[in-house]
Formats: structure tokens, C-alpha cells, sequence
């Protein structure tokens, strides 16, 4: 299947003017231009003293630059994309765990994590776009230096082989410690192959990318738009707004996403101008988690095209199982048919089971990953004559057909996203006011699972769920923080002794009634002022539900990440206030974010009071 660059230059030697990526207000990139952007990168890498086994990691914002530079370090090196959203102490962690030679970060960009990088004697590059070049288009140096063209050409590079690594994705398991997936250019672009083939792609296909480029899901999405010789359009992160923009500017044929995304679009499609079913759409695929098939109907009732689910792993670069589209006969409840990988049932002895039993899902193949980075331990659990375990309960029909049941770890699966419960207990007992803590998943009707702890406080303290999120969003990701915490006397056990997470929900009573989450208590303190009603306003707006009470917690509501994002934006547009994304843990109730959005348009009047008393301190302001 060679490379990634084998495939860009096969398609740039067939029409070199092929349009390989779009993004809004700057021209088309050519696969032409990509292979060139391929090429300029290697020379850059090799003058720092990089090669092909040596590791990259990328800090970008999402966007076109960020689609390129990870495409064009996979071809030249060992690539890291990073989520920029991640709290200090996470990104320090992942770092110093990719013993990573350099760093790429935005020009002129500022934070403690570049000394960091210097204590780990990481060397730091800075990427700054080409303004007016076509997408993604950028340029590379050190920092306080410019390489010189004459420095270019005397730069060589080694072409990479298949068995070379491309790319490097951290993955939770069971464990408090990530473990850190290296997949090979085979792995890359045999699962790319395998995604065109399931999907039927086409030169004229053109996908709109909405899933984050430090997750695989929206990777394998560019890179089979790549292989396929069809184009790929880079958005500048997902909203409902961008989305239904990207949907009338660009015309795509098909998209991609986490049924979390699915889900807000769904919400969100009335604020879609046009017609869905006109959008130009040939079909669309989710991957991620499972998909309810009433979404699937629903989805496919309002843009009118099929819906193509799929199943995967970071491990298998991803795809492991896919339905296919009309005449492929679709089975309810189920991921499909293998589309890459051999997939067997096993049991807890190893041994394969027959169609209709249920137990382990396992696999292997060409794009199932070598092992875990330096972890033997983690290797030796995870391979079992061969094959991977997934970690999956379900079974095979006996035409072939997966079913996916759930899972056999602790993991918590929040929107496609895998997250350790032992690695948010570890910080939940950092904090000075809690004895004990268990991290679980609980029932969420947008993302599939949601975190959810049981807090035992220490004698005398009495830490509100509001403090506890606040402390575990400086230190982790906020997908990460707990939406629903309880603080209880003693954590529950099972008769041996045992706490089965599992069950944890039930045990405590925050199973979901009738797919809503539980209603927060009652007696609630409607709004005061007028503030207070717009917000509750928009909390009711964005959660489907009835005006909250001012002391009601968003989370408990059932809000999550995604919705807070859209809680933000309305009230940033009534009330010209810009707050931060962790403003909503910090203040997750309407009094409490009423409070701050009065405090922050007090501070706007001030400043501009003070700006009168100064008058005019440029010409700027004066002819103004």
C-alpha cells in the first residue's frame, strides 16, 4: 500500500492541479502543492537533524495548517498532533512521555510549556501560515532564527517505508497512564484503502472534516480523502454554525463524525438556512461510539442519503467493521461486516467462538498496530496468539454481521473519546478535602457514557461538586471532569469486597429515566433579575428542557462540553461578553454565571469610561 507520500505523489503525477484541500477565504491546495509542502517539510526536519524514526509532536489549532502539517511530518517523521485544549499538566505529562525530539507551535507562540520543552531538550519550531498562499501552506523555523534557502538545499532526506512510523496517538485503557498507539505508514494507509473501498469513494467525493486532527477518527477522514485522490475541506473546529457554513460554501459529498456530533446537528439543524436534503450530500458516516438507530433514522430522514456506520480503534487505524451503502444490506444493532481486518469472537481462554456466541471482539490484520510504545506489559495483555484484544463484548452472526454489546474494562466511552477512571481518581484524591474516590461512566443520551464520581469527603469537609469540577479542570481535560458527583458516607461494595463500577450508577441512583438524565431537586429559586431570566433562557434553549432554577447545575441538567460551547456563544451574541470555556465549570449555575456575565460587562463600561477620561492617544483613536 507504500506511504503516505506515495499516495500524494501517485495522485499529484496523475493531474497536478487536483484539488487536495479547501478551506474558507484561501485558495485551493493541489496534491501538487502538497507534495511540494511534503517535500519543503523534509528538508526542514533533516537540516534540525530529524529523520524518520525521530518524533514530532504538534501543538496546532485545528485548521488547514494543522491538516498539513500533520500529513506532511507523517511523511517525513514520526508525527504527535496534541489536543492544544489540554490543561498544562496533561500536555507536560504527554510530552515528556513521546520523548519527542522537536515540537511544532503557532508563530509567536507564547506559553510554560515551551520551558518545559527546553527542560526535556525538546527543540521547538514555529509554523507560520503563508498569508494569500493557498490552504495549509506554511513555512518553518526555529525559534529566534530563519533557515536559509541555500541551507534548504543542502539538506537530504530518506524516503520512509511502509514499516517506517507515521504516526503517534495517545489511548486510555484501564490504567491511570495513557498508553501511546504507533501506527506504520501500512497500518495508515492500508485502513484508508480499506475506508475508500467501504465507502465507495471517488476523485469527485469531497469530505468535510469535523472531527479533531489529534483523534483518528478525523485523521483516517483526510487520509482516505488523500488516497482516494478526492478532496478534503479543513474547518477551524466544529460548531453548528461552521458545519451548516462549510455545508453551503463547499458543497461536500459526505462527512464523518462522533454521534455526539451527529446529535447537536440534529438539534441545531432550524438554524440551517437551506434545504438538508439539497445540501449535496452523497452520504454519511459515524464512527466513534455506537450510534442509536432512531439518530440513524432521523439523520437519514432530514438529508435524505444513507447512513453508513462504522467501528474502530485508534489500534486499528481505525477501522475494523463497517456497513456499506445501498445495495448493502443493513442489520440493526450492527457495525457491519469486517471492512479491513479478520475479526474473531473470543473467550476468556483464548479460544474462538461460533457465530452467535458472545464474548471478546479480537482482530488482526495490516492495519492493527505493532504494540504499544515501550510498554511489554500492556503488549503481553493485550495480544493473544496474534490477535488484539478490543477490549469489546459482542459476537458475529453467521453471515458475518458484528455486534457490538459494550464493554469489558471500566473504560468510559464519552463520545468516542476512551477515558481511565483510575486516571481521574488520581487527581479527584490530590484534592486536600477528599478521603476517597470512584470514577465511573453513567448513561448519557448525546454521548453514549458521561463521567460520573462518588466522593467521600474528609471528616469535617464538605468540598460542593462545583469546587471539585473546578480543581479537576486545571488539571485535566475537560472531557475529562466529572459532570455529575456525589458525595457520599462510604463508597459501595459488592458482597466480595469489591467495587464493580458498573454497577456504581445504579447503586446511586443516576441511571437515566426514560433516556433524560435525572431531574435535579425540586423547590428550585426561579430568576431574579433580567440577566438571570435570558440565561436560564438559553440553558432551557440549548438542554430541550424547562427555565432551570438559578441554583441548578447545567451538568446535573445534562449538559456536557458540547452544549456548554453553545450555551457560551448565545450569550456571548445577547451579551457582547466573552467568556472563557471553563467559565461554565467555574460557574455552572444560572446565578452564579448571571454573577461573572454582570461583573464582565461592569469591567467593558469602566474601560470604556476610563478611555473618555484619557481621550484620544493616537491618531487611531482619533479619527476614529
Amino acid at each position: 500500500m507504500g506511504t503516505i507520500r506515495d499516495h500524494v505523489n501517485r495522485h499529484a503525477g496523475y493531474n497536478s492541479q487536483t484539488v487536495a484541500l479547501l478551506a474558507a477565504a484561501q485558495p485551493a491546495l493541489t496534491f501538487a502543492g502538497l507534495a511540494a509542502q511534503i517535500h519543503y517539510v523534509g528538508e526542514i526536519l533533516a537540516l534540525e537533524g530529524i529523520g524518520l524514526s525521530d518524533r514530532v509532536a504538534l501543538l496546532l489549532p485545528e485548521g488547514a495548517e494543522a491538516a498539513v502539517a500533520i500529513v506532511a511530518v507523517a511523511a517525513n517523521a514520526a508525527c504527535a498532533p496534541l489536543n492544544p485544549a489540554w490543561p498544562m499538566r496533561e500536555l507536560e505529562s504527554q510530552l515528556a512521555a513521546l520523548r519527542a525530539t522537536a515540537l511544532i507551535v503557532p508563530h509567536g507562540w507564547q506559553s510554560p510549556l515551551l520551558a518545559v520543552a527546553a527542560s526535556l531538550n525538546i527543540r521547538v519550531l514555529q509554523l507560520l501560515a503563508e498569508p494569500g498562499a493557498a490552504a495549509g501552506r506554511f513555512s518553518l523555523t526555529g525559534v529566534g532564527e530563519t533557515l536559509r534557502d541555500d541551507q534548504r538545499k543542502a539538506s537530504q532526506q530518506n524516503a520512509a517505508t511502509p514499516d517506517d512510523t507515521a504516526l503517534l496517538l495517545f489511548t486510555s485503557g484501564t490504567s491511570a497512564q495513557p498508553k501511546l498507539v504507533p501506527l506504520t505508514h501500512r497500518n495508515l494507509c492500508v485502513s484508508a484503502q480499506d475506508i475508500c473501498v467501504a465507502l465507495d469513494l471517488r476523485h469527485t467525493d469531497r469530505c468535510l472534516g469535523v472531527m479533531p486532527l489529534f483523534h483518528i477518527h478525523g485523521i483516517s477522514s483526510l487520509l482516505a480523502s488523500l488516497v482516494s485522490g478526492s478532496c478534503y475541506v479543513s474547518l477551524a473546529g466544529f460548531s453548528a454554525d461552521c458545519f451548516f457554513s462549510g455545508l453551503e460554501e463547499f458543497r461536500p459529498t459526505w462527512y464523518s463524525a462522533s454521534p455526539t456530533i451527529h446529535r447537536t446537528i440534529l438539534d441545531q439543524i432550524r438554524l440551517y438556512s437551506g434545504d438538508p436534503r439539497r445540501a449535496g450530500l452523497r452520504f454519511i458516516r459515524s464512527a466513534s461510539a455506537p450510534m442509536p438507530p432512531q439518530w440513524i433514522a432521523d439523520i437519514e430522514g432530514v438529508f435524505g442519503v444513507p447512513f453508513v456506520e462504522a467501528y474502530g480503534m485508534t489500534e486499528a487505524a481505525p477501522q475494523i467493521a463497517s456497513n456499506g451503502l445501498p445495495p448493502f444490506e443493513r442489520k440493526r444493532g450492527s457495525v457491519g461486516r469486517s471492512a479491513g481486518p479478520q475479526i474473531a469472537i473470543m473467550d476468556q481462554a483464548g479460544r474462538l467462538l461460533m457465530p452467535g456466541q458472545s464474548g471478546e471482539i479480537v482482530i488482526r490484520g495490516a492495519n492493527v498496530m505493532p504494540g504499544y510504545d515501550g510498554d511489554p506489559a500492556a503488549n503481553e495483555a493485550a495480544f493473544v496468539d496474534g490477535w488484539l484484544r478490543t477490549g469489546d463484548r459482542g459476537h458475529l452472526d453467521a453471515d458475518g454481521y458484528l455486534f457490538v454489546s459494550g464493554r469489558l474494562t471500566d473504560t468510559i466511552n464519552r463520545g468516542g473519546e476512551k477515558i481511565a477512571p483510575a486516571l481521574v481518581e488520581q487527581v479527584l484524591l490530590d484534592h486536600p478535602d477528599i478521603e476517597k474516590a470512584v470514577v465511573f461512566g453513567i448513561p448519557h443520551p448525546v454521548l453514549g457514557e458521561t463521567v460520573a464520581a462518588a466522593v467521600v469527603p474528609k471528616p469535617g469537609k464538605a468540598p460542593s461538586a462545583q469546587q471539585i469540577r473546578g480543581f479537576v479542570a486545571e488539571r485535566l481535560a475537560r472531557s475529562k471532569v466529572p459532570q455529575r458527583i456525589v458525595l457520599v458516607d462510604e463508597i459501595p461494595i459488592n458482597a466480595s469486597g469489591k467495587i464493580n463500577r458498573r454497577h456504581l450508577a445504579l447503586a446511586l441512583n443516576l441511571q437515566e429515566q426514560d433516556g433524560q438524565p435525572v431531574s435535579p431537586q425540586t423547590g428550585k429559586v426561579v430568576a431574579r433579575t433580567a440577566i438571570e431570566r435570558r440565561v436560564a433562557a438559553v440553558f432551557a434553549e440549548v438542554l430541550g428542557t424547562e427555565p432551570p432554577g438559578i441554583d441548578d447545575d447545567f451538568f446535573d441538567l445534562g449538559g456536557h462540553s458540547l452544549t456548554a460551547m453553545q450555551v457560551l456563544v448565545r450569550l456571548h451574541a445577547i451579551f457582547e461578553v466573552t467568556l472563557p470555556v471553563d467559565c461554565m465549570f467555574d460557574c455552572p449555575t444560572v446565578a452564579r454565571l448571571s454573577q461573572r456575565i454582570g461583573e464582565e460587562m461592569a469591567n467593558l463600561v469602566a474601560d470604556g469610561l476610563a478611555r473618555l477620561e484619557r481621550g484620544p492617544t493616537s491618531e487611531r483613536e482619533t479619527t476614529r
